[in-house]
């Protein structure tokens, strides 16, 4: 069989807020996606949303755009070493997620330019479904407990929540941890598994607290104890932890996870595909993981084509363990949204991403941006506190 060349002839991006009204305030949710055209009428579509971002991620994008006009768009790897190796300031997440964006795009107009899922390109399916965890939240231990149980009424076997609230006093946090966490367990059992949120935001010595005075509740993992710009301290609390240390969600492409993983700074890898360089990049960063017996869990709070870029790469990833999205998150944006049974997603078997954007409904969420502010906090002091 001969296969028709192809060119990529347009590159746009849709921006866009997704508004959500809830019992403390209005949530806006944006979003930046990308498409792709070619001059045989196939079309992909990938997400580079990045908090805060938006716009930015957009315009680093059509940069990008003048290099990829008339460039074949199955040569992937070609391309993404070529705008990754050929911008100068390399790096960062706004550049890597513009790459990862249409990275995922062009992978998505492989499958259809071969009638196949993306997985069948990198070596087919693992497994047969996707695990997958509800993010839950609640004011107050009682409210949280309640959250997680509707949860287990609706079939999802894993749970994160945060640790504690954002404006806590780091002692305090630890005792509200641990009254989280003994509330979910009084009120589900052990036969669920939890997972706790920090951002990042302990000391060395608080995260030591933490995982001594909370692996009673055996959580599948802590995410961000620490951030994971010292290795060496991430390394130290590894060794002398008694719960699984979950990271990686703020690094970027195989080199950014290199130290982390030979330094054994981490139990659980978190590589977000729409940030640390797309579905191949992820793959890499998941086969270096593989051959240190770490497991890969990608992170993915963002929208429909972020979950299903990555319920691509976890049908065929050996070392996968749990994917984040399990309360599917902006299905209005796609006309046939992926499917949760009993805690699992299952794996579509359409071409390329296996979605197709309702531009309807996107068309109908024009672009509100995201205030700044939200993300600071500030001590009692004055001085800015980490998120």
């Amino acid at each position: 069989m001969k296969w028709e060349a192809l060119k990529i002839t347009d590159v746009s991006t849709i921006t866009g807020s997704e508004v959500i009204e809830h019992k403390s305030g209005r949530a806006i949710r944006p979003f930046t996606l990308v498409k792709i055209d070619t001059d045989k009428d196939i079309s992909g579509i990938g997400e580079g949303t990045l908090e805060t971002k938006e716009k930015t991620v957009a315009a680093c994008i059509m940069e990008f755009k003048r290099y990829l006009i008339g460039k074949d768009p199955l040569r992937i790897e070609k391309l993404w070493q070529a705008m990754y190796k050929g911008t100068y300031w390399r790096g960062g997440p706004v550049i890597n997620s513009a790459i990862s964006a249409i990275e995922i795009a062009l992978w998505d107009i492989a499958g259809k330019y071969f009638n196949t899922p993306i997985y069948n390109l990198l070596g087919g399916k693992c497994r047969d479904k996707i695990r997958c965890y509800a993010g839950v939240d609640g004011r107050t231990p009682e409210e949280l407990a309640e959250n997680v149980e509707a949860g287990v009424k609706r079939g999802y076997t894993a749970f994160k929540f945060a640790a504690y609230g954002v404006n806590d006093n780091m002692l305090d946090a630890i005792a509200e941890a641990e009254k989280r966490c003994e509330a979910v367990r009084e009120r589900v059992g052990y036969d669920v598994d939890i997972m706790l949120e920090c951002h990042g935001r302990p000391s060395l010595q608080i995260a030591l607290n933490l995982v001594h005075r909370l692996a009673k509740y055996k959580p599948l993992w802590i995410e961000e104890p620490l951030f994971p710009e010292n290795i060496d301290m991430m390394a130290d609390l590894c060794r002398r932890s008694k719960i699984p240390i979950a990271t990686g969600e703020r690094l970027f492409t195989k080199w950014g996870f290199r130290e982390l993983l030979e330094k054994r700074a981490a139990h659980i890898i978190q590589p977000d595909p729409i940030h640390c360089g797309g579905i191949l990049e992820t793959k890499k960063i998941a086969a270096m993981a593989e051959a240190y017996y770490v497991q890969v869990a990608p992170h993915c709070p963002y929208f429909h084509v972020a979950l299903a870029t990555s319920v691509q790469i976890d049908a065929c990833t050996p070392n996968f363990l749990i994917q984040e999205g399990g309360v599917l998150r902006g299905t209005w944006m796609v006309k046939e949204p992926l499917k949760v049974e009993k805690g699992y997603i299952i794996i579509p078997e359409k071409p390329g991403l296996g979605i197709e954007l309702n531009m309807d409904a996107i068309k109908e969420r024009p672009y509100i941006p995201r205030e700044f502010s939200p993300y600071i906090t500030y001590r009692e002091d004055g001085s800015v506190e980490e998120l």
